[in-house]
């Protein structure tokens, strides 16, 4: 069995035990979407970079519904939730090159979920190469681009999304 190892994924999980409060409620609340990595927001859902991300344009996609459970969500929070993940794939293939996407979501603790109260889909640009010895060996990923300017390079994309 091969097993692959993220440890640069150790600060974000401590990061959170013992926190109250929900990062996906407190963070769209505080209104400095910038500061937060807060890409686009409807009255549904939100697009906000991963802080600790496992490549440069990692991004969620989030209902404001605070819920851990699909089922809960309403028809219209489910097609704007896929739709709004659709138009962020279409944004890292245009904007990044990326030659694959992850998507995925991590549902309960168990499962993976760093917050497990509250669903958001994973999107995750793959190139080919994109893995090497650094996180194995070094205990260190090397992300290739600054989160301000991965920030500055989508925003325009998100904002186009506010005119149509």
């Amino acid at each position: 069995m091969e097993r692959i190892f993220a440890p640069w994924r150790g600060e974000y999980i401590r990061s959170s035990i013992g926190e109250s409060g929900c990062i996906f409620c407190d963070k769209p609340s505080e209104q400095k979407d910038r500061e937060n990595l807060i890409l686009f927001r409807d009255e549904l859902v939100f697009v906000i970079m991963n802080k600790f991300p496992y490549n440069s344009g990692h991004l969620m996609v989030v209902p404001f519904k605070h819920t851990a459970d699909m089922a809960e969500l309403s028809d219209e929070e489910m097609k704007r939730l896929f739709r709004l993940t659709d138009y962020s794939i279409r944004i890292l293939k245009d904007k990044y090159s990326a030659q694959g996407i992850n998507v995925g979501m991590n549902l309960g603790r168990v499962a993976g979920a760093g917050v497990d109260q509250h669903l958001h889909i994973h999107i995750v640009p793959r190139y080919n190469g994109d893995t090497n010895f650094m996180p194995l060996l070094a205990e260190t990923k090397i992300v290739s681009e600054h989160l301000d300017r991965t920030y500055d390079e989508l925003l325009p994309e998100f904002n186009k999304l506010k005119k149509g």
